[in-house]
């Protein structure tokens, strides 16, 4: 009989375990999906990109699917087109899958900070060539309703990061 109880208490634990996992990963979604809109701001740069550095750059979060995917769009002065970044629920993890100009698909697991303020992604993998380099971290801080920053970190080919901060405000 303390055998059974033992099992259904692991059993029982278990399950908890996985329901506060889940819930962790939809709270840092249902954090993001609170940044739809229309954003712009500067880019700092470390170490100092002259083609982007101090330029003024718009982001674009838009809920897709049904609510299902976050898809964030940045375009700056003189840049043809833009990178597309999904943010979607896997179970019980939140992802990013960058769809980068350098041709490649890096993946990112994200979670948020224990104040609830900053949800940060993680490198998973990467699909396609990396030998342009790849994005490989980025860190997403709600300062307040109107007001955003993001961090984004580009591995240069031989490992070599680059920083770049968006200091972001809504217009719409």
């Amino acid at each position: 009989m303390k055998s059974l109880r033992f099992t259904l208490f692991v059993v029982l634990m278990s399950l908890c375990t996985v329901a506060f996992a889940q819930s962790d990963a939809q709270k840092s979604f249902d954090k993001l999906k609170t940044l739809a809109g229309s954003w712009e701001g500067h880019v700092t740069t470390l170490p100092q990109q002259a083609e982007i550095e101090g330029k003024l750059m718009q982001v674009s979060l838009r809920a897709t699917s049904m609510g299902n995917a976050l898809m964030h769009e940045m375009t700056g002065a003189g840049r043809p087109d833009d990178p597309i970044t999904m943010l979607y629920l896997d179970g019980d993890r939140l992802l990013l899958t960058h769809y980068c100009d350098a041709g490649n698909r890096p993946r990112m697991a994200g979670k948020m900070s224990p104040d609830g303020k900053t949800v940060e992604f993680d490198f998973l993998d990467v699909a396609g060539s990396t030998q342009y380099g790849h994005m490989h971290h980025a860190v997403f801080t709600v300062i307040d309703a109107n007001h955003h920053t993001e961090d984004w970190t580009y591995m240069m080919p031989g490992d070599k990061p680059v920083h770049a901060h968006f200091d972001l405000q809504r217009t719409k």
